[in-house]
Parts: C-alpha cells; structure tokens; sequence
C-alpha cells in the first residue's frame, strides 16, 4: 500500500510540476496510457513466469 501512495504520490507532483511549467505532459493520452503501462507490467510479468521453466 505504501508503494501505492508514493508512486500516486509522484506521479502527482510530476504531473503538477509539468503543468506548471506549461509543458506537454509526457504521457500518450489517459486510456491509452494506461494500457500501454498495464502491458509493460504484463509483459514483465509473463516473462518473469516463464524464466522459472526455461
């Protein structure tokens, strides 16, 4: 849970921080975003599970 926060936590202060500065965010757009970081974790873990038998 503590991970959780701190990485809610940074995104945040990333996120306010390139708004302040008036620059694009460095993120494709919200839903697409969000997928493309839910198949690198995937992705990650899919190899994770398969190193253990090869």
């Amino acid at each position: 849970m503590k991970l959780l926060l701190l990485s809610t936590l940074t995104g945040f202060v990333a996120g306010f921080v390139f708004s302040l500065f008036r620059l694009p965010i460095p993120a494709p757009p919200a839903l697409a975003g969000i997928f493309g970081i839910l198949g690198i974790y995937l992705g990650y873990q899919a190899f994770e599970w398969m190193s253990r038998y090869f």
